[in-house]
């Protein structure tokens, strides 16, 4: 995992080292907790003589969680063990995996120039778009291993509770944040980016619980399930949460890392 970090350093701050750039090209590599491994390239010139051309410059901006995948998932998985996230009676959420990218571009401002210190602060805007999708084993059931979907009871054979529940968000519009980059030495920079993405698009969810070997309370016995049945009160159980994050019309974008500015 960390050789191919590096590898992915070297190749984004390689060209910083082996070409003369236009002074004010900037690059830039870090983390966000939405949308991994981010990495960007752009132009601002804060030693400009013109009163607004050192306060303008632009970014394009590119991310995906490949290199990083295995590390952020075992992070969220260490932050919900132990937590009962249900989604259904007695079935909970366990084993999360995610997956982003996203590719985008911005305009920044700089209000106060190259002014010391304060001369580091951007408001952003631009466009994005991505997607961010996340699924997770479900397990559970009560004692006799038996657990609720809609209104309805059902238990598999062996008593073990398995399925898989998905949330998928493509998203694109319209980008909004905030921002500054911290000098360091000899043109290295700490950066940082809050701000969203306001689109009409929501995160589709979804559950696939294997109809192999489950059973249905009928009211007087278990049966083997209907897939359409079961399928019914899979929809019935979603309706309230797709509800809720159908609110949400905005996508989250925050992160941290290192650039360079010639």
């Amino acid at each position: 995992m960390a050789k191919f970090v590096w590898a992915f350093l070297v190749l984004c701050f390689m060209p910083v080292c082996a070409v003369a750039y236009p002074v004010g090209t900037q690059f830039g590599v870090g983390l966000s907790a939405t949308t991994g491994l981010n990495a960007f390239t752009g132009y601002v010139n804060k030693d400009a003589e013109s009163f607004w051309g050192k306060r303008f410059g632009y970014r394009i901006d590119f991310a995906g969680t490949r290199l990083v995948r295995s590390g952020m998932n075992s992070a969220v998985n260490r932050a919900i063990d132990g937590r009962d996230i249900e989604i259904g009676d007695s079935i909970a959420i366990q084993g999360v995996d995610i997956e982003a990218k996203h590719f985008g571009g911005m305009l920044d401002f700089y209000p106060f120039g190259n002014t010391w210190f304060v001369g580091g602060w951007r408001l952003s805007g631009g466009y994005y778009g991505g997607q961010f999708n996340v699924s997770a084993h479900v397990a559970g059931g009560d004692e006799n291993g038996e657990f609720g979907l809609g209104h309805n009871r059902y238990k598999y054979a062996d008593g073990a509770t398995r399925g898989v529940a998905r949330a998928d968000w493509r998203y694109d519009g319209p980008y909004v944040g905030t921002g500054f980059d911290l000098g360091l030495i000899a043109g290295f920079k700490i950066y940082f980016d809050a701000g969203v993405v306001f689109t009409r698009k929501t995160a589709r969810l979804s559950v696939d619980v294997p109809s192999d070997d489950l059973y249905k309370w009928n009211g007087a016995d278990w049966a083997l399930v209907d897939p359409d049945e079961l399928e019914h009160d899979i929809q019935d159980a979603l309706h309230d949460a797709q509800s809720e994050v159908d609110r949400v019309k905005y996508f989250p974008i925050v992160k941290l890392g290192l650039m360079y500015r010639f």
